[in-house]
């Protein structure tokens, strides 16, 4: 089996929250995709709710989009401390940083439940797991520790 960049990454030195480049694909007609780690919290010392996760990925999927070009995807880690970022293209750790600074900002400070997206049972899989009020409160733990850009010092954007 292939070795996963994420499992050989030791999760007892990073410091939470940050962003950090885990890898950057080149494609066949130069084409660059690049994978992001966005760690919310920090790793086997604490996971967020499902409920306030699963809308907090459902906002963060169009607020990096307004923030970030190139974005294709941003998915919850199973662990429930995170989120993978997928690109198009490049964007340094810091842009990326400021993006996510950004969404958790307006998160913690304007998001009304008619902001989110995909809330219903045409539009989720599993609609009924929300929580807005989560989404808040730990989008303002996440910013009051501030997010850093590099994953083992804290260098807060």
């Amino acid at each position: 089996m292939a070795k996963v960049e994420s499992f050989t990454l030791d999760h007892t030195k990073v410091k939470a929250p940050y962003v950090r480049l885990i890898t950057e694909e080149n494609g066949t007609k130069g084409d660059v995709i690049s994978n992001y780690d966005l760690r919310l919290v920090q790793p086997n010392e604490n996971a967020i709710p499902t409920a306030g996760l699963h809308t907090i990925e459902h906002l963060l999927a169009g607020l990096l989009r307004d923030r970030l070009d190139g974005v294709i995807d941003c998915s919850p880690f199973g662990c429930r401390t995170g989120f993978h970022l997928i690109t198009w293209g490049e964007h340094s750790t810091n842009e990326v940083a400021k993006a996510l600074k950004g969404a958790l900002n307006e998160i913690a400070t304007t998001i009304t439940w008619d902001d989110v997206q995909g809330t219903d049972i045409y539009s989720c899989g599993n609609y009924r797991d929300h929580s807005l009020f989560s989404a808040k409160e730990w989008s303002k733990k996440i910013l009051d520790e501030g997010i850093s850009d590099e994953p083992f010092e804290r260098h807060i954007v």
